[in-house]
C-alpha cells in the first residue's frame, strides 16, 4: 500500500503546484466577471481623438476657426487652402472687372454667377482696375454639414486705378467657398460674396 500512498502524494503535490499557478495568474492578469463595462471602444475613440489633435497642426489666432475641419476631414491643408483662396479671388475680381463671364462661370455658383452677371451688364465693372495688395485678414467661419466643406474668409484688398497709385480703393470682403468633403479635386466653389 506503500505504492498507493505515494500516488495520492503526488496527486496533493501537482493540484498545490496547479493551484498556485492559478493564483499568480489571475493576480496578474485580472478576472472578468461579466458584469464590467467594456472599456476597449472608449479607449478606441480617446485613441483616436488624441491622433486627430496631434494631425492638427498649429493655427495662428486668425485662423482657430480651421481646426473645426481638420477634425472632420482627412488631408486637409489650410496653408494649400488659403493660398489657393487668394488666387481664386484675385482671378475672380480680375475676371469680373474685365468682363469675362465665361472664367467667373467654372469658379462660382450659379447664385453668384447670376450676381456677376448683372453687375457686369449694368457696367458696374471697372476694367482700369489693377490689384496692388491682397491679405487674408481671418478665417470668420468653418464647418462641415451634410458632406459640404464651408469657409467664410475675412479678406482686405487694395486696387489701384490705372496705374495710379494715388487712386487706391481699399476694400473688405468676405467670401465663402464650398466643396464636397469626398471631392479629390483641389477647386473650391465660390458660394457667396
Amino acid at each position: 500500500m506503500v505504492y498507493g500512498d505515494l500516488q495520492f502524494f503526488d496527486i496533493i503535490i501537482f493540484a498545490a503546484i496547479a493551484g498556485f499557478i492559478i493564483y499568480r495568474l489571475r493576480s496578474v492578469l485580472g478576472k472578468r466577471t461579466g458584469f464590467q463595462k467594456d472599456n476597449s471602444s472608449q479607449k478606441r475613440a480617446e485613441k483616436v481623438k488624441a491622433q486627430t489633435t496631434e494631425d492638427i497642426p498649429s493655427l495662428l489666432d486668425n485662423q482657430q476657426k480651421l481646426e473645426k475641419i481638420y477634425k472632420k476631414v482627412n488631408n486637409f491643408d489650410h496653408k494649400e487652402f488659403l493660398e489657393g483662396a487668394k488666387k481664386a479671388f484675385e482671378i475672380i475680381i480680375t475676371s469680373f472687372n474685365n468682363g469675362d463671364k465665361k472664367t467667373l462661370k467654372n469658379l462660382v455658383s450659379k447664385d453668384v454667377f447670376l450676381a456677376f452677371d448683372k453687375a457686369i451688364d449694368e457696367k458696374k465693372n471697372n476694367p482700369n482696375s489693377q490689384f496692388y495688395s491682397l491679405v487674408i485678414d481671418s478665417v470668420e467661419d468653418a464647418k462641415v454639414e451634410n458632406n459640404i466643406i464651408s469657409i467664410s474668409i475675412n479678406f482686405i484688398s487694395e486696387q489701384m486705378l490705372n496705374d495710379d497709385e494715388s487712386k487706391i480703393i481699399k476694400n473688405k470682403d468676405t467670401w465663402t467657398f464650398e466643396k464636397s468633403v469626398s471631392s479629390n479635386s483641389p477647386m473650391w466653389v465660390l458660394t457667396q460674396t
